[in-house]
């Protein structure tokens, strides 16, 4: 069965309520046992697009990779994270929150309208927002920003598994597989490790 493509339905709907500036906002990495969780926010132009625009999850990381660099050319991106004493402080909810609300306060221009991917619109965002429900599937700049984001957060993965190797974060970005949960166990919790995650926390204990 064919897949069905993120469209702008979401973003024609926002202009027609007088709405521009339009921006699709997503996280990745609440999973993981280590590392960031990482936000970012694109408004695409009305325009071309880059071919090929979906939720990252369907795409493979050469293509991942390479849509990254064409939104990153065609539109108007801003990354952030909320760091590993951020989530076992607040929650990893909660850190995804503010991760998105950092990738919105920190594009080069005030956006009008966010479009957030999920069911929580998070709190003190700059511009009105609606949240959509697997919005990486359904709207091309929730897709768009799940790419960005995605292959960030994987970059940062991939710097930090040189720094701390063993673990295999360059393969696995931190999620708990079971080579990384093996490694965990041998070689021990490391700075980067969420401390407040059950197969972290009961190794600590």
């Amino acid at each position: 069965m064919t897949r069905p493509m993120p469209d702008a339905s979401f973003e024609t709907a926002a202009r027609a309520r007088g709405f521009d500036r339009i921006v699709g906002v997503d996280e990745v990495g609440r999973g993981p046992l280590a590392g960031p969780v990482t936000a970012a926010a694109v408004i695409l132009p009305e325009g071309p697009l880059p071919a090929g625009l979906s939720d990252s999850k369907a795409l493979g990381a050469a293509r991942r990779t390479a849509l990254a660099a064409e939104i990153r050319a065609c539109a108007i991106v801003s990354v952030a994270h909320a760091e590993v004493a951020e989530i076992d402080a607040l929650n990893i909810l909660q850190a995804s929150l503010l991760a998105m609300r950092r990738a919105l306060e920190a594009l080069p221009v005030a956006p009008g309208f966010a479009l957030i991917d999920g069911n929580r619109i998070p709190p003190g965002l700059p511009c009105p927002a609606e949240a959509v429900v697997k919005g990486d599937a359904r709207c091309l700049s929730i897709a768009a920003a799940s790419i960005v984001a995605k292959v960030a957060r994987d970059a940062i993965m991939a710097d930090l598994a040189r720094a701390f190797p063993g673990y295999g974060w360059e393969r696995n970005a931190g999620y708990p597989t079971q080579a990384h949960v093996a490694a965990l166990k041998r070689l021990g919790v490391s700075p980067h490790h969420r401390r407040s995650f059950a197969p972290v926390r009961n190794i600590l204990c």
